[in-house]
């Protein structure tokens, strides 16, 4: 079991690496080359700036069993298909069960773009409850 995190704009990159050196896991940083992170313990991986070019990067070096840190909806639900655990920086575990809407959902509201309607971008930024991140990948770890 690795952890291999969608590192470009992930704010919890500090609580990973502290949970995996306790479960002594390697951790994969994934980020372009418009990203600058630094880490003692994890292994950082960079590829070129491009759409999408972190998430299949990432996707290809998962494998079952990993643990996939993200946001994007797209590189859980494929991070699931191999069957690797998903969990966003909320602490949100994705599943089997929750992905499909999840998809869903992102699919209408692109439709409803195109078409020229309205939406809500919904907040900002959400509130990054660190100890609730870490609960759920102290969960996905020991599961």
């Amino acid at each position: 079991m690795k952890i291999i995190v969608d590192a470009d704009a992930c704010p919890v990159k500090n609580e990973i690496v502290k949970t995996a050196k306790k479960h002594k896991l390697e951790v994969i940083m994934v980020c372009d080359t418009s990203h600058v992170i630094n880490s003692e313990y994890a292994k950082i991986v960079v590829v070129d700036k491009g759409a999408d070019s972190v998430d299949f990067a990432l996707i290809n070096m998962v494998k079952e069993g990993d643990i996939v840190v993200s946001q994007d909806y797209g590189v859980a639900a494929m991070a699931l298909a191999k069957r690797a655990s998903a969990i966003g920086n909320t602490g949100k575990i994705y599943t089997q069960f929750n992905i499909d809407s999840m998809l869903n959902q992102r699919h209408l509201a692109k439709e409803n773009r195109r078409k020229g309607g309205k939406f809500n971008r919904g907040p900002k930024s959400p509130v990054i409850d660190k100890g609730r991140f870490i609960d759920s990948l102290e969960k996905l770890i020991s599961s």
